[in-house]
């Protein structure tokens, strides 16, 4: 928004246009040119005084045209988008990363905030015909980065980013990257309120067990400064407000509209000054306004930035496969905790499902719906991740070439060295962060499983080619980001 900022304050700080218009303008040479009146008749005084009337309407017209093509200019294309991806590009060279603190005082510029992945690798000539289309990226398909808001959005923005009486508290769930929907979705349900927006609340998870807070994986200044024109964000809820009895809800339904989300809380907001949501994710609708849209990339892909030491550990990773060649990024999602919720059996022997099978029956709210399917029924719908074979087999038939160095993202696989079996048969040159890692490097992160999923994002985000093979939020993401 700094640019969008700027274009405005030039805007009114650069009258002098006016002033030579009417310096340089052809009507001025008219008005030195007009015939002075002649005394002996009096009945023509009348004439000249009535061209000049004509002439200064022409100005006054020329003038206001004019200005109306300046504000039209303005209004409609504040920030015109580029015609090439100016900030998604990847660079030549990766850019070093520059600690947050010392830049605290100057305006956030969007083309140097978003992440960018290290530059693709070219083609060897020597790879076959199958491994270069393998290893070739995609076009983008056309689409661009735009986050030019519209006039409207803008002018709201002035009151929304000043809120001083009503507030937005969030209490986001789940792993890294469920957290990072449910923040995004945060400030746009904060934007829909004309709420400010507190610091979401990370709550510790039964499954990954992280007790981090958000400012010990995100870089809250940022975060901050980021959406400073957008709404305004808080660390913690002033004094005022300490003691007003919030409306807490932790049960919304699912693709919500902005319609429904003002019905449901502004009334009470207004009334009590604080409102409390649990359970966000993927509540809100995908289909936004184009503005509430533009919004959700400026929060997912310029101000959640991960702190300065997450990130610099996680350029580092990438910096150590990058520099080796061509990488693909595997994330694996073979955790006990996957197979319990999709119901799913894991293809290691019948050992390893009774063992799933038992959770599972133990805690069956975990299980993630369809209950009356089978796992044959499941894995034909598509519901089941790839095993580790299957996916060996999938990047094999793509071309993949077998020296490939291959990073493998995710948690330790249920099952350990077996459940990766068919995976290093195929492909053996697998590298995890651990093996990555020179002593003490990951020993602050050990029981942090956040900054442990932080770490994959970073690596991957940077590989030639992505895998998942269980969907989910990060492949959207960094499908997202790339281009893909």
């Amino acid at each position: 928004m700094a640019r969008l900022r700027n274009i405005k304050s030039s805007f009114i700080k650069t009258p002098s246009p006016f002033f030579t218009f009417l310096l340089v303008s052809p009507f001025t040479s008219l008005l030195n040119k007009l015939p002075s009146p002649r005394i002996h008749r009096p009945y023509s005084s009348s004439r000249p005084r009535s061209y000049i009337f004509v002439i200064f309407l022409l100005i006054l017209l020329s003038l206001l045209g004019l200005s109306q093509l300046r504000l039209v200019s303005v209004s409609q294309n504040p920030s015109p988008c580029p015609s090439f991806p100016t900030l998604l590009s990847p660079p030549t060279s990766h850019p070093p990363f520059v600690s947050p603190s010392s830049k605290n005082h100057e305006p956030v510029v969007l083309s140097r905030s978003a992440t960018v992945p290290f530059p693709v690798h070219p083609v060897s000539g020597n790879a076959t015909a199958e491994e270069a289309e393998f290893w070739a990226q995609p076009d983008g398909e056309g689409y661009r980065p735009c986050l030019d808001f519209t006039t409207q959005y803008r002018k709201a923005s002035a009151k929304i980013s000043k809120e001083k009486q009503k507030f937005l508290v969030v209490v986001v769930v789940g792993g890294l990257n469920q957290q990072r929907k449910q923040i995004v979705d945060a400030v746009v349900i904060a934007r829909i309120l004309e709420a400010a927006l507190i610091v979401p609340v990370l709550e510790v998870d039964q499954v990954w067990k992280d007790e981090s807070e958000f400012s010990e994986i995100f870089d809250v200044d940022h975060f901050k400064r980021t959406l400073q024109a957008d709404v305004r964000v808080l660390s913690s809820l002033p004094s005022t407000h300490l003691s007003s009895k919030p409306i807490i809800n932790g049960d919304m339904p699912d693709n919500v509209s902005p319609l429904w989300i003002r019905t449901k809380f502004l009334t009470e907001l207004n009334r009590g000054g604080v409102l409390i949501l649990r359970g966000t994710y993927s509540k809100l609708s995908k289909n936004l306004p184009l503005d509430l849209q533009k919004l959700r990339c400026k929060v997912a892909f310029h101000a959640l930035r991960f702190t300065s030491p997450i990130q610099e550990l996680g350029d580092k990773f990438a910096r150590r496969m990058w520099i080796k060649g061509p990488y693909i990024a595997l994330h694996l999602r073979l955790e006990k905790d996957v197979w319990v919720r999709s119901g799913c059996l894991t293809g290691l022997g019948p050992e390893h499902d009774d063992i799933i099978r038992k959770t599972r029956e133990s805690q069956p709210q975990l299980l993630t719906g369809r209950l009356n399917m089978t796992d044959t029924n499941r894995r034909l719908a598509g519901l089941c991740p790839l095993n580790a074979l299957q996916v060996a087999r999938l990047i094999k038939a793509l071309g993949a070439p077998r020296t490939a160095q291959v990073y493998r993202a995710g948690g330790e696989p249920f099952g350990g060295a077996l459940a990766l079996q068919g995976l290093v048969r195929e492909f053996p040159n697998i590298v995890t962060k651990e093996m990555l890692a020179r002593e003490g490097e990951l020993t602050p992160y050990m029981n942090r499983s956040t900054v442990m999923a932080a770490l994959d994002y970073i690596v991957s985000l940077s590989s030639d080619v992505f895998l998942p093979s269980h969907g989910g939020n990060m492949g959207s993401a960094i499908q997202v980001l790339n281009g893909a």
